[in-house]
């Protein structure tokens, strides 16, 4: 196995996305069947921290951020066969370096993840809500 490489803003393909999210079981919980969903997310996330071996794209942290008061991080995934490896972590360090010094990193987890993100030092916040959009305001 070669060394990690991380690097950011790097061009990501439409495809590379959808084996990146497939390989980490991500791809569940996002719409991988829709191409143009799919398309529209990495090309306008304007943070995209990456972790590659080799030219193969094994790790993302995908965020949409201001870079000065919110940095909302909606994709953190890493190939099944890389994780347990520090690479998650090592790319929300690099994200959060990103940004500025009062900058907040905000995600919503998924349940099976609560205690990860509560080991690295998250707070859980029981504020956060989600209108889906299927549902107009006031529905």
């Amino acid at each position: 196995m070669m060394a990690i490489e991380y690097k950011i803003n790097t061009l990501i393909s439409t495809d590379q996305f959808i084996e990146l999210l497939q390989s980490s079981r991500l791809g569940e919980r996002r719409p991988i069947e829709n191409r143009d969903c799919i398309e529209g997310m990495i090309k306008n996330s304007n943070l995209v921290v990456s972790a590659w071996d080799g030219d193969k794209i094994i790790g993302i942290a995908r965020s949409v951020t201001d870079f000065h008061y919110a940095c909302y991080l909606s994709d953190l995934a890493v190939d099944e066969t890389h994780q347990k490896k520090g690479i998650g972590k090592k790319l929300q360090a690099l994200t959060q370096q990103q940004l500025g010094p009062k900058c907040k990193l905000i995600l919503i987890a998924a349940p099976a993840a609560n205690s990860y993100y509560e080991n690295i030092g998250f707070l859980n916040n029981p504020r956060c809500w989600v209108l889906d959009r299927d549902c107009e305001i006031g529905c």
